[in-house]
């Protein structure tokens, strides 16, 4: 019994400290958070923005598609292609919270009279270090109150989704004066959007693409929303 005694009660012990490690390894590995190409996700869109965005019509302009690469750094990365691929994975949160966005072209025929519930411009800033955003509405809007919402809902829900600084003291006339927006239907609230520099913000705009991507689609359900 001497000998028995001391291992009967050792091994229950082990046992259960062998359970404790494999439940702790279970549940640290289906708590952890969700990656995309090894970088966590943020979390999904609320019920209510998603609420907010389903049945509406909302075109999204790839900047420079279509017509020249942009911005290009030493390295060869184009702003045209940040530019689509962000407007693509926007589309895509958008199209499954139930809207329905269009993209568009920089100089897309279908600019002329278009009419939808919002019309976001999307294009990346120089090769530089710097590093910010900057959202702008058409200077001489017919609706400037209507557009200024929809540029403060844009302006904030970026900021708290990506945590980049906002940098509007550099917001241009080629931003307030864009060509697409004179050639909208008054009807269309409007706004551009430069979601980065493709030097200081290169991680964001092309590993992490999924963040500036949920904070327009966050934007324009503020927008939507009471």
């Amino acid at each position: 019994m001497g000998l028995w005694t001391p291992w009967r009660w050792r091994f229950p012990r082990r046992f259960v400290l062998l359970l404790v490690v494999v439940f702790l390894i279970y549940v640290g590995y289906h708590l952890r958070p969700a990656t995309q190409g090894g970088v966590p996700t943020p979390p999904p869109l609320s019920a209510e923005e998603q609420a907010a965005l389903r049945g509406r019509e909302i075109a999204l302009l790839s900047g420079h598609w279509g017509f020249d690469p942009g911005a290009v750094c030493d390295d060869g990365l184009s702003e045209v292609r940040v530019n689509r691929r962000l407007t693509q994975t926007t589309a895509q949160i958008l199209r499954d919270a139930g809207a329905h966005p269009l993209l568009l072209k920089e100089y897309d025929p279908r600019l002329r009279g278009l009419r939808a519930d919002a019309f976001l411009s999307i294009h990346s800033d120089s090769c530089i270090s710097r590093s910010g955003f900057k959202i702008a509405r058409w200077a001489r809007s017919p609706h400037p109150q209507r557009d200024d919402r929809l540029v403060r809902c844009l302006r904030y829900n970026y900021w708290v989704t990506t945590g980049l600084p906002v940098d509007e003291a550099l917001v241009t006339d080629d931003m307030r004066f864009y060509h697409a927006f004179s050639l909208l239907d008054p009807s269309t609230p409007a706004a551009i959007i430069e979601a980065g520099y493709l030097g200081g913000d290169r991680d964001l705009l092309t590993r992490r693409v999924h963040l500036p991507a949920l904070g327009i689609a966050r934007g324009l359900a503020c927008f939507f929303q009471p």
